[in-house]
């Protein structure tokens, strides 16, 4: 309890016996010292635990296809199991990484930050009146972690994050919280969307929750290294990091490209007022940019996205799909790279057949808007 250097500095100051009552362990019948439900979950013994607390088990399980790879039950206390498990899962979660100016940055299949605090959450908002384990579950579709008990009152999928913080066994949330386990704002979900988003992978997924249990799912998915590479030089930018109205943004122009802030406000599910102060920040800064006043206004990745993506022509034609006539889309493109495009650029960008882009360079340069530049079976043009 001592050890975590994220925990609470007056707690080092405190004897055994101070601590565990400052973290309400313990409490005092008479003259007697006996633990409470939060000391046994916490720090109980295996046996005191399944004599006391029978409910009070955890499950590890690895599946490759239907091969049960690993298959463990453990009634260790909450401390116990959290080292424990994320040590079971680091063989089964691949790192690849990516260079990102003098460094190299690791991408874990799952992110770690993300694990911790589904695990974390499942044991503190766990109901353990009931039947059945906190799980863990590693199979070749992802990750899913389930604990008993549904959603707390005023909580459900749509209300995650904005939802005020409150939980189902608030001492032992408050025990976590003051040794440096559990998030002190009590925004752990927060966490784990941003542990998905900053790896351009999709969000967590608590669809197959019910009444009777909260599940996460981190569905596997190839990380998006453009999309990384952005999120870490923001997060170089501002030692704050970005907010989680701000990664969701993100997060939802990187799968469905333009967006309204109408459509950001229907699929992230936040409200309109904080996504727009989020909105005009990252236009600011330059991490996304506005297309179009108005009503008619939506919003985009910015080039830097798309260039480190090899995306040129889908920038262009996101940037341009309403409002740009098609000579000014070429003329677009060929500034990203260059000066310097082909018939079959305007082809692909535009979407015409090889006699419309012949006639649409044609024009172009009888306009003097463009030039030949090499002749020949795979001509290429330059802007003038």
């Amino acid at each position: 309890i001592r050890s975590n250097p994220g925990g609470e500095k007056t707690l080092l100051e405190l004897t055994d016996e101070e601590l565990e009552f400052a973290l309400r362990l313990i409490s005092k019948d008479g003259d007697k010292l006996i633990p409470t439900m939060t000391g046994l979950l916490l720090l109980g013994k295996s046996d005191s635990l399944g004599r006391l607390v029978p409910t009070a088990k955890a499950t590890f399980q690895v599946l490759e296809g239907t091969n049960v790879k690993v298959n463990e039950e453990t009634s260790k206390p909450i401390l116990e199991v959290l080292e424990l498990f994320q040590s079971y899962i680091k063989p089964w979660n691949s790192e690849n990484e990516f260079e990102y100016d003098l460094f190299r940055i690791p991408v874990p299949e799952f992110s770690y930050a993300a694990i911790r605090e589904g695990l974390i959450n499942a044991f503190c908002h766990r109901d353990y009146s009931m039947l059945g384990n906190v799980r863990v579950l590693i199979d070749d579709e992802g990750m899913s972690i389930t604990n008993p008990g549904g959603f707390i009152e005023g909580v459900n999928i749509n209300n995650l994050l904005i939802v005020e913080p409150h939980g189902r066994n608030p001492a032992l949330t408050d025990a976590l919280k003051r040794i440096g386990l559990a998030e002190k704002t009590g925004r752990g979900i927060d966490r784990i969307f941003e542990g998905s988003i900053v790896y351009g992978r999709p969000l967590p997924d608590y669809s197959e929750s019910t009444s009777r249990n909260v599940r996460l799912y981190l569905r596997r998915a190839k990380a998006d290294i453009a999309f990384a590479k952005l999120i870490t030089s923001e997060k170089k930018r501002d030692k704050k990091g970005l907010s989680i109205y701000a990664l969701m943004i993100l997060s939802c122009l990187r799968e469905y490209r333009r967006s309204s802030l109408d459509q950001i406000a229907e699929l992230t599910k936040l409200p309109k007022n904080k996504l727009t102060v989020s909105l005009e920040q990252l236009v600011e800064r330059g991490t996304i940019e506005a297309v179009g006043k108005g009503k008619t206004r939506s919003f985009m990745l910015c080039k830097r996205y798309y260039y480190n993506n090899n995306s040129n022509m889908q920038y262009v034609r996101q940037s341009g799909i309403d409002d740009v006539r098609h000579e000014e889309l070429v003329i677009k493109l060929a500034r990203t790279q260059n000066g310097i495009f082909t018939k079959r650029d305007v082809m692909e960008l535009l979407g015409l057949s090889d006699t419309l882009a012949y006639n649409l360079i044609k024009r172009m340069t009888a306009n003097g808007e463009i030039e030949l530049s090499q002749s020949g079976r795979y001509a290429k043009y330059k802007i003038c």
